[in-house]
């Protein structure tokens, strides 16, 4: 039976390993951004900065202070969304510094930068856009997204008193919406709804998290003001208000919702949540890779082979990867952990560069495609800024708690402990086994470096695993009784198997569950998921499919469209090891087609980085047609 569970209320740190060295590159490029830059627009908008290009305003020279140290695209001086970075920043920099004391110290000083902005402002304002952006918007006059800024701003406060505790952030964020609760009290229904037409960002959420905090009235209204019912209702009677419309913007209302139901109780705001995931994903189908859209938009119901150049915008694939996560709370049904666990790999990671953390805006999958990569301070497109809150809270999601035990939803490399759990202190170690199973994005660590020394005590495979091995440390300050279940993935290719101290341990499993019950003071389980290469068709084009590796999707390295010969059920038809092993770790997702396929290489997508790729390719059963393997 499916269970409700709760984030863990531990505190989890990232070990050595993939996840880890993808969090350090975000961390460092989180520290590598400047509180003066961010809070540009904000200072010029309460008449606190200025820029005439000189020290003095007849004589000096140059301020050092000049365009060529700004940021710059879309936090540019005259851009309509400038200001929107600094909000994601805030939001990451609450997680970031509870490992990083100057980052923490840095979030504190610019949320009080932000108090005084408000307060040059009259005691409300505190945005980086004028109030005159919503006078243009409830004119119909044109102005990009303005609600969206303002969002991310209300977002990165409220994440700053949430997490980090901060409170003279809740104080701004609540005088601000004083701001909101007067300008909308003097529009009509049918004039707000016109407003919302317009990408609102998650206005509807922040309005219920501060409701959460405070309690206030005004929060109330606004979560009514922003019921967005041109869009919920004929969402509620099953009709598709999603084909061709901007994914991400629906994607934030509907998280809106998800929180109005938390904090409210009222059914509704729920069936809208499971109505939307109906349609949106179970109804609509994904790309191979989890993620979905084309161009922003919602791409139709089971269509997908004429819309692979543009795919899936990285912020559509953290909000709905977060949306997912909220299902997996209200539900415990494992398949929001299944797809959690495909868009990390092949979205999340994907599209963060794994040598320089930047991140490409789309991905696309179709035939010589390229990824775009962003630049640190030139662009600051949105999905900057999801970036830096993705990569700063992938731990979020690996451990949930009840009052029966620990879920291990997320086999990331982590030590999650409790001051106070069961009983007394409990510590969860997750560990992959590197020299007796795969991890995409593996590399160098001290242990395996030691493993390819010893002769006696380690033995090792002789050939690249067809599996994941996880090792679970559970520790407690004193004997404990409760469950840890540990999440069956959806790619296993055989039943895991499950030791517990050295001794095979029988597997009670429950709806994509492996349930243990033990008396925990220290044990070690040993899980074993075997693996595999499968394919994934496009829907309405089954003759091309792509490779999967497990949960990961590998990229063809051509920039034609080439012709596999083989059994599209079967990959290892066509495809065999390649270039497995490195000094002291396996490869994951290395492959080179062989046979009269032979020569063309696949490495897994999240590793690609300059190359051109393609993902989806035509296989072929016979070859006797055939002259070549490149479509005419």
């Amino acid at each position: 039976m499916l269970r409700t569970v709760r984030a863990s209320g531990g505190r989890t740190t990232l070990s050595e390993g993939p996840a880890r060295h993808r969090w350090l590159l975000n961390a460092s490029y989180l520290r590598s951004l400047s509180a003066d830059n961010m809070l540009r627009p904000y200072r010029a908008e309460a008449g606190l900065w200025s820029y005439s290009g000189s020290w003095g305003t007849t004589v000096g020279g140059v301020s050092p202070d000049g365009p060529e140290t700004w940021h710059w695209g879309w936090e540019s001086p005259t851009c309509d969304l400038r200001g929107h970075i600094l909000g994601h920043w805030l939001s990451a920099a609450a997680r970031v510094g509870e490992y990083d004391r100057e980052v923490a110290a840095r979030a504190a000083t610019i949320v009080g930068e932000l108090a005084t902005c408000q307060r040059a402002n009259g005691g409300q304002w505190a945005s980086s856009i004028p109030p005159a952006y919503f006078e243009r918007l409830a004119a119909g006059r044109e102005v990009w997204a303005p609600q969206y800024v303002v969002h991310k701003t209300l977002m990165g406060l409220l994440d700053q008193f949430r997490i980090a505790g901060n409170e003279q952030a809740l104080e701004v964020a609540s005088a601000f919406a004083g701001w909101f609760h007067t300008w909308t009290s003097g529009l009509s229904r049918q004039q707000f709804d016109d407003i919302l037409d317009r990408e609102t960002g998650g206005m509807l959420e922040v309005w219920a998290d501060l409701f959460a905090f405070t309690g206030d009235h005004i929060a109330a209204d606004l979560i009514e003001r922003y019921d967005r019912p041109r869009f919920f209702e004929p969402l509620l009677a099953g009709a598709d208000v999603l084909t061709n419309k901007h994914a991400n913007t629906q994607i934030a209302e509907i998280l809106g919702a998800a929180r109005a139901w938390e904090v409210t109780g009222e059914q509704r705001w729920r069936d809208i949540v499971e109505a939307f995931w109906d349609s949106a994903v179970d109804a609509r189908g994904t790309y191979c890779t989890g993620g979905s859209s084309c161009g922003e938009v919602w791409q139709p119901a089971g269509e997908q082979s004429a819309r692979l150049h543009a795919v899936q915008e990285h912020c559509l694939v953290y909000n709905l990867m977060r949306l997912a996560a909220v299902l997996f709370r209200w539900t415990g049904d494992h398949q929001y952990g299944d797809y959690w666990e495909r868009n990390l790999a092949n979205g999340i990671w994907a599209q963060q560069h794994p040598d320089t953390g930047m991140p490409a805006y789309f991905l696309p999958l179709a035939t010589g495609s390229h990824k775009q990569w962003g630049r640190p301070t030139e662009d600051f497109w949105c999905c900057h800024g999801t970036l830096l809150q993705a990569q700063s809270s992938v731990d979020e999601a690996a451990m949930y708690v009840d009052d029966r035990g620990i879920t291990v939803c997320q086999y990331l490399e982590s030590v999650t402990s409790w001051t106070d759990l069961f009983g007394g202190r409990v510590e969860l170690a997750i560990t992959a086994d590197t020299e007796q199973g795969v991890a995409l994005g593996q590399r160098q660590t001290s242990h395996a470096a030691a493993g390819i020394q010893e002769l006696v005590s380690r033995q090792l495979p002789g050939r690249r695993p067809n599996g994941r091995v996880y090792v679970v440390d559970v520790r407690c300050e004193q004997p404990s009784a409760f469950e840890v279940r540990l999440r069956i993935p959806l790619w296993a290719a055989a039943s895991p198997t499950v030791e517990i101290d050295g001794k095979s341990s029988p597997a009670d499993v429950q709806e994509g569950w492996i349930v243990l019950s033990e008396v925990w003071s220290g044990q070690r389980i040993r899980l074993t998921v075997p693996s595999g290469l499968s394919t994934v068709p496009l829907p309405d084009r089954p003759d091309m499919v792509a490779v999967l590796d497990g949960p990961v999707v590998l990229a063809g390295l051509t920039e034609q469209e080439s012709v596999l010969y083989g059994d599209p059920a079967e990959p290892t038809s066509f495809l065999t090891p390649d270039g497995e092993r490195h000094h002291s770790w396996w490869r994951t997702g290395t492959y080179r087609t062989y046979g009269r396929s032979g020569g063309l290489r696949f490495m897994p997508l999240a590793e690609i980085r300059d190359e051109p790729y393609t993902v989806y390719f035509p296989v072929r059963q016979s070859q006797t047609t055939q002259k070549d393997d490149t479509v005419q």
